[in-house]
């Protein structure tokens, strides 16, 4: 399984960007994609997941009402629309994958893959 993240970059405060993660060599769809950050001297955090076998996204609580994960079966990608970045939304963002799929529950320790980072920068 390869996971291909892009859609990083500058932002000013207020503005907006949209992530890819793309999944290859995975077949049907039964797994969860999702997004975890991780700023500078910090965890990774868990940011937003969702099942490509069906249901709405999930999101951790920084995030809620700024943010929206979408997904597209064809393409085996999802997309975050990010909006209304702030500073603390400063981060290289992680694209995974979650065999047992259960999105609400994604967690670090438990991603079967992972995609390379992209910086997300919020200038201020």
């Amino acid at each position: 399984v390869q996971l291909q993240a892009s859609g990083g970059g500058l932002v000013q405060v207020g503005g907006s960007l949209r992530l890819s993660c793309a999944a290859s060599g995975v077949t049907g769809n039964n797994y969860a994609l999702g997004w975890f950050r991780q700023a500078p001297g910090r965890s990774r955090d868990y940011v937003a997941a969702i099942s490509l076998s069906g249901g709405g996204g999930y999101y951790g609580h920084p995030v809620k009402g700024r943010f929206t994960i979408s997904r597209d079966n064809a393409k085996n990608t999802v997309y975050l629309q990010m909006n209304s970045l702030q500073p603390e939304d400063t981060a290289v963002y992680f694209c995974a994958l979650d065999r047992s799929n259960r999105p609400q529950w994604m967690q670090e320790s438990l991603v079967d893959s992972w995609g390379q980072g992209t910086l997300v920068t919020v200038s201020s």
